[in-house]
């Protein structure tokens, strides 16, 4: 696996590089760890540019050195430009299946940024992408995790299901299959009076939706099983919104992870949207990964 692991200098950065050293990764994964210097920071003066530059090779390089004491083999780089930008093509060029990026729990402009650019990297990237939260100041240690699943059964959440399953994770960690249902009929409905379908019909909806529920965690615990990965069930009744049930769910649940599909089922039947994976990815409390499908040759992604 490559993983591409973009910091700055936000004090967190080291716990962020603490998370990804201590959980273990396939055999031969490698880790490029990427900073961005952007051309606002240095503007033209020759002095200022030759000591942003060094400073910047010296924390890269200070967290490289943190992942190759861990195990892992990691090379430092540094790029000048926007982070939005650079981040997102350098992925694409390197052929990376990960990019990490960290959530520092930064305030005012700090967080504007580190918003603008985990946005730009969450909707443009082509791979997968792990927004990293470290939930202690202690230094991160191999323990079992809670890892949430959320999964609507498309080929997205399929995916993501496979990522969990194909990598090592440390003894004792869980997975909880979280599927959302989704009333749409009745969302729709409300909107009339007299309402336009009867009782019945609704109901069939309902039924049907429960169902394509229990489909889709079917689908993902066969996934996990066939791994070795302890599962638990878990299915919830959409009230507010799909990203507020998961929310909620880790949050009761104590999840250290959530993983989630870039995309769902497409069409009129559509649960998990671009939009609700960006935004769990950006207001939860743990670690989020959104996982994008391989691709594969001819094919293209949204």
């Amino acid at each position: 696996m490559k993983i591409l692991l973009a910091v700055d200098f936000s004090p967190g950065r080291n716990a962020v590089a603490g998370e990804i050293a201590a959980r273990p990764w396939p055999a031969g994964t490698t880790v490029e760890v990427l900073s961005v210097v952007e051309p606002f920071e240095i503007w033209a003066v020759p002095e200022l540019i030759a000591q942003v530059t060094r400073r910047t090779k010296e924390m890269v390089q200070q967290m490289a050195d943190l992942l190759t004491s861990a195990g892992l083999a990691a090379t430092p780089l540094v790029l000048t430009g926007d982070p939005k930008t650079v981040i997102v093509d350098h992925a694409e060029q390197s052929g990376a299946d990960f990019v990490v990026v960290g959530s520092h729990g930064a305030t005012g402009l700090a967080r504007l940024l580190f918003g603008s650019i985990a946005r730009a990297v969450l909707r443009h990237v082509h791979c997968s992408v792990e927004v990293v939260r470290s939930n202690s100041g202690q230094e991160p240690v191999r323990r079992a995790m809670k890892i949430l699943l959320a999964t609507d059964g498309s080929q997205y959440s399929n995916a993501a299901a496979h990522s969990i399953a194909e990598r090592p994770w440390p003894d004792g960690t869980e997975v909880r299959i979280l599927s959302v249902v989704e009333p749409r009929v009745s969302l729709f409905e409300a909107a009339f009076e007299p309402p336009l379908l009867d009782v019945e019909t609704v109901e069939q909806f309902r039924v049907n939706a429960m169902q394509h529920a229990q489909e889709a965690i079917a689908s993902a615990e066969e996934i996990l099983a066939s791994a070795g990965v302890k599962t638990a069930e878990s299915i919830s009744v959409l009230l507010d919104g799909p990203k507020h049930v998961i929310l909620d769910e880790a949050q009761q649940w104590g999840a250290d992870l959530i993983v989630a599909g870039s995309q769902g089922r497409s069409g009129a039947g559509r649960f998990w949207l671009g939009s609700v994976s960006e935004s769990v990815a950006m207001h939860a409390g743990c670690s989020v990964e959104v996982i994008r499908p391989p691709k594969t040759e001819g094919s293209t992604q949204a």
